[in-house]
């Protein structure tokens, strides 16, 4: 069973940086797309940034484009999410996310939650103005 424990987050001020992880657990890391998605209070989860396997392919929303890096630690079967200029607006519970791909699989809308099977438990990032 894949487990996805995350780990970072806290509070800083605007224009400050603060770093996730994600560690996965239970199957072949590198077969797995691993997302990102934030979600403030009152709103729907929304698409962050994903990077996919076989190729290391990122794609990120454009509000975080820039100010966002996602990046893969093999070794660790880590996952990190470094958010750099940090606005008041990226305040939200930030969750990864994982989905199992195969090497010249079909596609899928990588961009919505209802991609992926497996889910952290979620992160409080808080940045103040």
């Amino acid at each position: 069973q894949v487990q996805l424990v995350q780990s970072g987050g806290g509070l800083v001020q605007a224009g400050g940086s603060l770093k996730l992880s994600c560690t996965f657990s239970g199957d072949t890391f590198g077969d797995y797309a691993m997302a990102w998605f934030r979600q403030a209070p009152g709103t729907e989860r929304k698409f962050v940034v994903v990077i996919r396997p076989f190729g290391g392919d990122t794609n990120y929303a454009d509000s975080v484009k820039g100010r966002f890096t996602i990046s893969k630690e093999n070794a660790k079967k880590t996952v990190n999410l470094q958010m750099d200029s940090l606005k008041p607006e990226d305040t939200a519970v930030y969750y990864c996310a994982a989905r199992r791909e195969q090497l010249f699989g079909a596609g899928y809308a990588y961009s919505s939650q209802t991609s992926y099977m497996y889910w952290g438990q979620g992160a409080q990032v808080t940045v103040s103005s």
